[in-house]
Parts: structure tokens; C-alpha cells; sequence
């Protein structure tokens, strides 16, 4: 498992949050907050290369989308497609799972999402969720509190996501 992240929805925002960790001295940060559109992020607990080759998938399948329709990929539609390519690798021997799991979180018509998938092909929507190493505290932290996300605003729910990630570090 990667280092943790987590995701926490409002009534009008998605707030994700990672904790960045070096695996020794000599190397850099590698990031865990990747872009995908205008509306949607990902947040990545697992293999970096694994993440960065489905964020491209997403992205083009974004720029498709957008190009063909002249509107904006439903995210529940991106996040399916994705948890689809997780699923094909498992059935086949052609090529490994992919190791990595990811929080997507996006705002569309019908509001905030934040959605989960897992190597397995998973896929569920939360309303608050915490992956990777040593994310069980963030999760207990975010299974206390989230009945009063719904009724915060940005700045409150930052401070939640800060509280339950510093629980991940020790």
C-alpha cells in the first residue's frame, strides 16, 4: 500500500488530501494529487507509474469527450471506465493488476462526488473515505465526524482532512 490520502464531501466542495513521503533520503516527493479536468482530481495510494499511466487514460478520455460533445465527462461515467481497465487486467495473464489505488473527486451537474477504486475493479462513492498505509485512524476520525460534513464550509473541511491525516502519521 502507498501512503495514505483521503477524500471528504460537503454540500459544495470535495476536499482531498495525501501525505507526501520520501522512501529514503536520496529521493524526491513523488506526487499524489494528479489533475485530470477542470472538475475532476485524483488522489493516488500505491504505484506511482501504475497512477500516472490511468491518470493519462483519464485525461484523454476527458479531452474525447469534450471534443466530441462540447461538454464535460460525467464523472460517475470516467470513474466507471477506469474501475472497467482495472477489471480487464485482472482476468487476463497478458499484463499485471495495476497497483495503485485512487480517490477521485469531482463536481458536476448534480454536485460533489468522491468516488474509490481499487486494483480489484472496485468501485464505490463515499462520502468520506481514507486508502492506503496506516489510514485506519484517518478513517475512524472521518466515521466520528462525517454526519456534520454535509453542513461545513471549505475552510472546516480542510481542517477535518489536516486532523485525520496527522493521525496517519505517527
Amino acid at each position: 500500500q502507498g501512503s495514505a490520502c483521503l477524500g471528504l464531501v460537503g454540500r459544495r466542495h470535495v476536499v482531498l488530501g495525501a501525505l507526501k513521503r520520501q522512501p529514503n533520503e536520496l529521493s524526491s516527493y513523488q506526487r499524489k494529487l494528479l489533475e485530470i479536468d477542470d472538475h475532476v482530481v485524483a488522489a493516488i495510494a500505491g504505484l506511482n507509474a501504475d497512477a500516472r499511466s490511468l491518470a493519462k487514460y483519464m485525461r484523454t478520455e476527458c479531452l474525447n469527450h469534450k471534443y466530441v460533445y462540447g461538454g464535460p465527462l460525467q464523472a460517475a461515467r470516467l470513474v466507471t471506465d477506469v474501475a472497467d481497465k482495472y477489471q480487464r487486467c485482472t482476468q487476463t495473464y497478458v499484463r499485471r493488476p495495476y497497483g495503485v489505488g485512487l480517490l477521485v473527486a469531482a463536481f458536476d451537474q448534480t454536485g460533489p462526488h468522491l468516488y474509490e477504486t481499487c486494483p480489484s475493479g472496485n468501485l464505490n462513492e463515499y462520502a468520506a473515505i481514507a486508502i492506503g498505509a496506516r489510514a485506519q485512524s484517518a478513517k475512524t476520525h472521518l466515521e466520528k465526524h462525517f454526519d456534520t460534513f454535509k453542513s461545513l464550509d471549505l475552510d472546516d473541511l480542510i481542517k477535518h482532512a489536516l486532523k485525520a491525516l496527522a493521525g496517519c502519521v505517527t
